[in-house]
C-alpha cells in the first residue's frame, strides 16, 4: 500500500503534515537516494525515507489515555524545567517520541491522548473532524438559560467561530453566584473554554476534560495512564471518517 510521502513524514513524526510538505519542497528528502521536491510522490513501507540525510524510521505506533492533574505542562518537554504530561512515562515509552494530541492549560485537568500516531492525531485535532470533548467548569457570575442559548448559538472569538453543542447545568450555588456547568465543544482552541464562558460574563474558577469523543476517566485516577484497546482506537478513526464526509 503506497501513500503521500507528506502523511508518511507526518505519521512518522518527522513534522506536521504541512510542515512535512515545507521539508520536500526544499530539497531536503530523499526517497530511495534520491531527492524528492514535488507534491504528492506516493511511498510504500519498503522505500527508504531520508530527511537531511537521517533515515526516517517506522515507530510501533501506541496510544495511550491519561488524567493529567492540574499544575503540569502539556507538552514533550519545557523550557523552565517545569514537570510535562510525558514525565510520568518510563523511559522505554519515551523513546518512542510520544506526544499529547492537543493541549489542556496548566491549571486544567482531565482526560487527555498521548500517542506517536500522526494521522490519528490530524484526524482528532482538526477541527473539520468534529470530535467531542466534553469539560465540566466550575464558574462564577450571573449564568443563566439566555447565556446557555449565547454559547450554542456561537460568537467570533479572536479569528474563528466559536460554539458549544452541548450545555448543562449540572449544579448552582446562587448565594455564591456559582454553578457547576458541562459543556461539549468540537474545537480546541487556546483557553477556548474560558474564553467561551468570558463571552458571557462568567469566570471559570476550575475546569477538567471528562470526555474525548467516547472516552471518558472511569477508573483512571489523577496522573495515571492506561494504554488504549484496539476496538478503542478503530472507533476513533471510524468517528473521525464519519465526521468527514
Amino acid at each position: 500500500m503506497s501513500e503521500r510521502l507528506q502523511k508518511v513524514l507526518a505519521n512518522r513524526n518527522v513534522a506536521s503534515r504541512r510542515k512535512s510538505e515545507l521539508l520536500i519542497i526544499q530539497g531536503r528528502v530523499k526517497v530511495n537516494g534520491v531527492v524528492v521536491d514535488k507534491l504528492g510522490t506516493k511511498v510504500s513501507s519498503k522505500d527508504v525515507i531520508l530527511v537531511d540525510n537521517i533515515k526516517v524510521e517506522n515507530e510501533e505506533k501506541v496510544y495511550y489515555i491519561m488524567n493529567k492533574p492540574s499544575g503540569i505542562i502539556t507538552s514533550v518537554s519545557d523550557e523552565k524545567k517545569r514537570k510535562t504530561v510525558i514525565d510520568f512515562f518510563d523511559e522505554k515509552n519515551k523513546k518512542t517520541r510520544i506526544y499529547p494530541v492537543g493541549r489542556l492549560d496548566y491549571d486544567t485537568s482531565g482526560l487527555l491522548l498521548i500517542t506517536n500516531d500522526g494521522e490519528l492525531t490530524y484526524k482528532l485535532t482538526h477541527p473539520k473532524f468534529e470530535i467531542e470533548k466534553t469539560y465540566e467548569a466550575k464558574i462564577s457570575g450571573n449564568f443563566s438559560n439566555k447565556d446557555i442559548k449565547i454559547l450554542k448559538k456561537g460568537f467570533e472569538i479572536d479569528d474563528y467561530f466559536a460554539k458549544a453543542r452541548s450545555v448543562l447545568i449540572l449544579d448552582r450555588n446562587y448565594k455564591k453566584s456559582e454553578f457547576k456547568v458541562q459543556i461539549v465543544i468540537t474545537q480546541g482552541k487556546n483557553h477556548q473554554v474560558k474564553k467561551m464562558f468570558k463571552k458571557v460574563n462568567c469566570e471559570v474558577l476550575k475546569l477538567k476534560r471528562t470526555k474525548y469523543a467516547f472516552l471518558d476517566l472511569k477508573n483512571l485516577s489523577k496522573g495515571n495512564y492506561r494504554q488504549l484497546k484496539i476496538h478503542e482506537v478503530k472507533r476513533l478513526y471510524t468517528i473521525s471518517n464519519l465526521n468527514n464526509k
